[in-house]
């Protein structure tokens, strides 16, 4: 029997509760960093990047959209819990109390008019006025929201300082959002 002290802390860092500990770090509801607080819903969105990559919402763990999922198109994708519509009767429709999760793809700003730039900005959007050709932009807000919502990035188009030729790069934005109190 071999007794040398090697052997016995060889053997005792086998054992050792240590061994079982991970150190991965926590994962938390789509992907965010930190949990959220009890009443609240975990989000994560990414506008479209370029023509190619279009944009990623994912509200309580569950993917709404992707290009993995194959129903994100050009302009602005929205994701909501209620019945789509052409878009002006669409914003016109929702319910008070709807969470609105919006990320353009490639280019949102062309085809809104002054009514539909409205209908958004009711639902706490405060970039939706100058949103531009090809500027990139997510936005959480919802019906019947009492302030601007404080969910909302915006990139603007600038050959300047663009990050992919015409299009600026991807804006993410991720957080907690409060669940409706009655």
């Amino acid at each position: 029997m071999d007794a040398s002290l090697g052997n016995l802390f060889g053997k005792f860092l086998f054992f050792s509760p240590l061994n079982f500990i991970s150190t991965k770090p926590p994962r938390y509801k789509c992907g965010i960093s930190k949990a959220c607080p009890e009443k609240h819903f975990a989000f994560k969105m990414a506008s479209g990047a370029a023509n190619v990559v279009g944009p990623k919402i994912c509200l309580e763990d569950n993917v709404l959209m992707s290009g993995v999922k194959n129903n994100v198109g050009r302009g602005i994708n929205v994701a909501l819990v209620n019945d789509v519509a052409p878009f002006i009767e669409f914003l016109k429709a929702i319910q008070d109390g709807t969470i609105v999760l919006m990320g353009t793809y490639d280019d949102g700003a062309t085809k809104l008019n002054d009514e539909a730039r409205r209908l958004i900005a009711e639902l706490g959007s405060t970039s939706i006025t100058h949103l531009g050709f090809r500027d990139n932009w997510v936005f959480c807000g919802g019906k019947g929201i009492k302030t601007k919502s404080p969910f909302e990035q915006h990139i603007k188009n600038n050959k300047d300082t663009n990050k992919y030729e015409g299009w600026p790069e991807v804006v993410e934005m991720e957080g907690c959002i409060p669940q409706k109190q009655d």
